[in-house]
């Protein structure tokens, strides 16, 4: 199976939609706690669930299991929490929630975990795409 991860800021909307269509990927999985911030320009919920349609043939859903909790959130952008530590809290949270469980391969194969950041290395898309695939097997994470 395959499972895309991709961010949209620092990317223009004709990159970010071109990314998206070219990849062949079937769904975009949001996994923003706040999907509908104004700061989000193009990529706010409702608009962004149109563009994907109608612009790369795409199914949307916002997956909140994948979703940090608020607060560690909150204590990672205000740096009251390393990013190694936050990484480990956010690694819990999958665990507690039974993501592995709860959604199936099936669910996401060919889909595009989406969240803010620009890059992978420091987001929790990657995190989420690295859980999965370990606890499923047999999984290759594309970063977009």
């Amino acid at each position: 199976m395959r499972l895309y991860t991709i961010g949209f800021t620092k990317k223009k909307a004709s990159r970010f939609f071109g990314m998206l269509r070219d990849s062949g990927a079937k769904a975009l999985v949001d996994t923003r706690l706040n999907n509908v911030s104004q700061l989000a320009g193009f990529a706010k919920r409702d608009d962004l669930e149109f563009f994907v349609r109608e612009l790369c043939g795409m199914s949307y859903r916002h997956e909140l299991r994948l979703a940090p909790t608020a607060e560690h959130l909150r204590a990672y952008q205000r740096g009251e929490l390393s990013w190694d530590r936050y990484a480990e809290t956010y690694l819990r949270l999958l665990r507690d929630r039974q993501v592995e469980a709860v959604l199936r391969p099936a669910d996401l194969d060919g889909g595009v975990l989406l969240c803010s950041e620009a890059a992978p290395e420091r987001c929790h898309r990657r995190l989420a795409a690295e859980y999965l695939a370990a606890a499923w097997g047999d999984v290759e994470i594309v970063h977009l």
